[in-house]
């Protein structure tokens, strides 16, 4: 009797194919495209919503305004680009914090989110301005903003949920909110925070427009002359807030 022929081993897996590299045109497309938002963002910072002009930028860029629209359509897919930015480099960056804490409490992370927002705010406040501060004029973001735009409130949302599952929240101590008001949350309570009660969902709403208001009070000069320590204050409140609001839950963690 022959024996067995012993398996043979399995040739080995090919490595990945390296990406194709880019071609001329493409890289030069992507470093004017790079150019022109900063041209953009820097007419933003000089003179705001109003400010902005495709035109403007082709003559910075020495470039004749019929190839800046082969970039750009229209002032407002400009506009549009800038602000996805905007929100997307703002979620990066508070997701970036939360992520360092990630294992501790609820309220370490809320207060690492909070200083992420802002040390980003501070850092590029005609960004923050671009996103946050007053409508431009005959400007109506398209479909393709809101994805970017709910990055941080997704992020914050979370907390909630972990709050509810760890079981440092307790909705049979907390009463439901009036009839009218669960009615003006279902829209959110159905498409982003399913199975969060309504009166923590009330909070976590509360603690969101309080971090951008708080922020544009500072970076649009409502503060000026009221407080001298900005960062100091700023982290005071971020944590008196979860207490009030009872983001930190009973013992502080979920």
């Amino acid at each position: 009797m022959t024996a067995p022929a012993t398996p043979s081993a399995p040739p080995p897996a090919r490595p990945p194919m390296p990406p194709m590299p880019r071609t001329a045109r493409e890289r030069v497309r992507t470093e004017l495209t790079d150019e022109i938002k900063a041209i953009a963002l820097a007419q933003l910072a000089a003179g705001g919503g109003s400010a902005l002009s495709l035109r403007g930028i082709a003559r910075e860029m020495n470039m004749a305004s019929s190839a800046l629209f082969r970039y750009f359509r229209s002032r407002d897919a400009l506009l549009t680009a800038l602000i996805i930015d905007s929100y997307s480099a703002l979620a990066e960056a508070a997701e970036t914090a939360e992520a360092r804490v990630h294992g501790g409490s609820v309220e370490d992370r809320w207060i690492a989110i909070c200083h992420g927002v802002r040390d980003w705010a501070v850092a590029q406040p005609h960004e923050y301005t671009l996103i946050f501060g007053s409508p431009i004029p005959g400007y109506a973001a398209p479909q393709d903003t809101i994805g970017p735009a709910s990055r941080v409130p997704l992020l914050l949302g979370s907390l909630l949920g972990d709050l509810v599952a760890g079981g440092a929240y307790d909705p049979a101590t907390h009463p439901e909110p009036p009839a009218a008001v669960v009615r003006a949350l279902e829209p959110m309570r159905t498409a982003v925070a399913p199975g969060i009660p309504v009166d923590l969902l009330v909070s976590g709403l509360m603690a969101w427009t309080y971090l951008f208001g708080a922020l544009s009070f500072e970076l649009f000069g409502h503060r000026h002359d009221v407080v001298g320590d900005y960062p100091a204050f700023f982290d005071h409140e971020v944590r008196r807030l979860a207490s009030v609001l009872g983001l930190a839950g009973p013992t502080g963690r979920a």
